[in-house]
């Protein structure tokens, strides 16, 4: 099983050159059969291991960590996010969830609101939605460029090219500069999409996560398939490579990504700070001041 699992972060890593979102199965669990019933168990260990990994990148100072999140709506990121982090210091975490821009953003490029968020060395951020939403949405929707104010000179046929040149030179430099970069697409059926609408519909708890504008996206479905598969294909690189995880099933969801973070970390080849001969005398000397006070008693 452990073996099975290994395998996970290579079978879902997108390669540019062959990718094509049609030969992606939502459903796909790996020829894994462990249901609700047999993935706590696993997913447990992956939290564990997470927490003493990030433990040691916290403790290490050097590296930061950015997990990219992007999926249609219904696809599961929120309960991703919270299973597969839940053990994790909140100290050494962050999440940051890009909706609608404001007014300030719109002033800015399209990478600057983003770069406000970037973690800080020891830490892990997670981008729930990214700057990708500029070559998806915005590819989807055109008429959103007009509130970008983008001289109209700029606005020719090679922009979404560009978008994605621009993309990638930002992303090799956090890469340069110590930042560890993974981008996950949650690969949710159309069918199974249908279904989570209608259990927010159903239950009372769920209500609120429905807009009407969620239907009005969902009839764009293959625009935003077709957007989604050019941007994995122009920005899956060795330096931030695009995941796309199946969600039909979110316990093997969940396994993914916890597989996928725990290896990526581990290659880090993170430690705990190693003292000098120095500090280890000093603290040696600390113990004993302490143990006496013990024996005062």
């Amino acid at each position: 099983m452990k073996k099975a699992l290994r395998g996970l972060a290579e079978r879902y890593r997108a390669l540019p050159k062959e990718f094509r979102l049609k030969d992606w199965d939502p459903g796909d669990t790996a020829g894994l059969d462990l249901g609700k019933k047999g993935a706590p168990e696993l997913l447990a260990r992956g939290t564990q291991r997470l927490a003493n990994l990030q433990g040691q990148l916290y403790a290490d100072h050097e590296w930061s960590v950015l997990l990219l999140f992007q999926a249609p709506d219904a696809a599961g990121k929120d309960s991703a996010i919270k299973h597969v982090f839940s053990g994790v210091n909140p100290q050494g975490c962050r999440v940051a969830a890009f909706k609608e821009p404001s007014p300030r953003e719109l002033s800015h490029d399209f990478l600057w609101r983003c770069e406000q968020e970037l973690p800080e060395r020891g830490q892990i951020g997670i981008f729930n939605r990214s700057y990708y939403e500029e070559v998806l949405v915005v590819r989807v929707h055109p008429e959103l460029l007009e509130k970008e104010r983008v001289p109209r000179e700029l606005l020719g046929k090679n922009l979404w090219r560009q978008r994605y040149e621009s993309i990638n030179e930002f992303e090799r430099h956090l890469a340069r500069n110590g930042t560890r970069l993974l981008k996950f697409y949650l690969n949710v059926s159309q069918e199974e999409q249908r279904k989570r609408f209608l259990e927010r519909l159903e239950k009372r708890d769920k209500n609120w996560k429905f807009s009407e504008r969620d239907l009005t996206e969902r009839a764009l479905w293959k625009k935003y398939q077709k957007a989604y598969e050019d941007a994995i294909r122009a920005t899956s690189t060795k330096d931030a490579p695009w995941y796309v995880v199946p969600a039909d099933h979110k316990w093997f969801t969940w396994l993914v990504l916890s597989e996928v973070i725990n290896s990526a970390l581990e290659k880090l080849n993170l430690d705990y700070p190693k003292l000098d001969a120095g500090r280890r005398r000093e603290l040696a000397k600390i113990r004993k001041a302490l143990e006496k006070e013990e024996e005062k008693k």
